[in-house]
């Protein structure tokens, strides 16, 4: 059975706690990255977005280089294990109309992120094209 560890991004983009808002930022100006996951000893503490770095850091009027991630860092909505079936984590995302949700241990270590457009391919890979129903073409012979 094919579980989310199977079709998980490993090694999401990241920085420690003490990272400062500037190092975010900048990773961010990428248009690739549209998170960064917080940790700390491995353990997620948080995501941060242009969002985030928007309304905590430049709203409020703080200097990003002084402004530590871990001060600043959202609690994911949601998170999920590894061994959850595709199917089930699926389903997950969609009844909470997520797009990515990070991946962690039994110890809350982040250890990666899974996107709900990564599982749609990944299950549709690995459906068996089903003979019910086919019907032959009735196609002309060859010229």
């Amino acid at each position: 059975m094919n579980t989310v560890r199977d079709a998980m991004v490993s090694h999401p983009g990241q920085l420690s706690a003490d990272a400062s808002a500037q190092v975010a930022g900048e990773l961010l100006g990428r248009p690739e990255v549209r998170a960064i996951y917080v940790t700390d000893d491995e353990r997620l503490v948080g995501v941060v977005t242009r969002k985030t770095l928007v309304r905590e850091v430049v709203a409020a009027g703080l200097d990003p280089r002084a402004t530590l991630l871990g001060g600043i860092a959202e609690t994911p909505d949601h998170t999920i294990g590894p061994d959850v079936p595709l199917e089930e984590a699926f389903r997950f995302l969609e009844a909470e109309d997520a797009e990515r949700v990070p991946v962690v241990d039994e110890r809350h270590r982040l250890i990666g992120v899974l996107s709900r457009s990564v599982l749609q391919r990944r299950l549709a890979e690995d459906e068996e094209p089903s003979e019910e129903g086919f019907e032959p073409l009735d196609l002309p012979p060859a010229a």
